[in-house]
C-alpha cells in the first residue's frame, strides 16, 4: 500500500468517524430534550399533587362519606 492509498483511507476513516460524532451529538441533543420535558412534567406533577393536598379538608378525601349516605 502506498502512501497515497493510506492517505485516502485515512481520509475515508476520518470521514466516517466525524458522521458518527454528529450522529451521536444529534442523539444527545434530543435525549436531553426528553429529559427537560420529562424533569418540566414531574415538576408539574409535584405541584398539582402538593395544590391537591392543600386544598383538601383537614380528614382528606379517603373519610368523606359518599354523598348518597
Amino acid at each position: 500500500m502506498n502512501d497515497e492509498e493510506r492517505f485516502i483511507e485515512i481520509e475515508i476513516k476520518l470521514s466516517r468517524q466525524e458522521d458518527l460524532v454528529d450522529t451521536l451529538n444529534q442523539m444527545v441533543y434530543e435525549q436531553q430534550k426528553n429529559i427537560d420535558r420529562l424533569d418540566a412534567l414531574c415538576s408539574a406533577l409535584v405541584r398539582q399533587l402538593s395544590e391537591a393536598r392543600n386544598s383538601a379538608p383537614e380528614g382528606g378525601l379517603a373519610h368523606e362519606r359518599p354523598p348518597h349516605y
